[in-house]
């Protein structure tokens, strides 16, 4: 059995149930080969996108692997003029997590999330577990207990 992550632990203190996934992965590993190697819909495999503000607030938006976040919608969607990526090497530091691994739980810091609208299309929908080459995939119900987000047409 391996180790289980801080988002894994979150999900078991709070008896929330969620399937977990482990599978080769590097920095180059893209969502598209992640739902294959696992065998799920790429529609139903989102990736973890972190970033700042005009007022320099930061924000976490969770959108398909398969979609392209549309800066405009994301920005309108938490009230913001403008948004744009938060640079990698200012990743770790800010939530706890690496490039290829940030996950919308466990963060080191509550950050307002939104989620792509098309998640509610899904039983369950996978996500980081924390670390390259994790996922969970859970409800959006079972997601709510643990973080608070807001649903919001985010893509291209």
């Amino acid at each position: 059995m391996e180790d289980k992550t801080n988002v894994m632990r979150m999900f078991d203190k709070h008896k929330l149930p969620y399937t977990s996934y482990s599978y080769e992965q590097d920095e180059n590993t893209t969502g598209e080969e992640v739902a294959a190697r696992l065998g799920l819909d790429p529609a139903s495999v989102f990736k973890t996108l972190v970033t700042v503000g005009a007022s320099r607030e930061h924000y976490v938006f969770v959108i398909p692997v398969t979609g392209e976040l549309d800066l405009k919608k994301a920005a309108k969607a938490v009230g913001e003029k403008s948004i744009q990526m938060v640079k990698s090497k200012e990743l770790l530091p800010l939530t706890g997590y690496i490039h290829g691994g940030c996950s919308p739980v466990g963060m080191k810091k509550l950050f307002k999330t939104t989620i792509d609208r098309s998640a509610e299309r899904f039983a369950a929908i996978a996500f980081s577990a924390g670390k390259r080459g994790r996922q969970v995939q859970t409800s959006l119900q079972n997601l709510a207990a643990l973080i608070p987000f807001s649903l919001a047409d985010l893509t291209v």
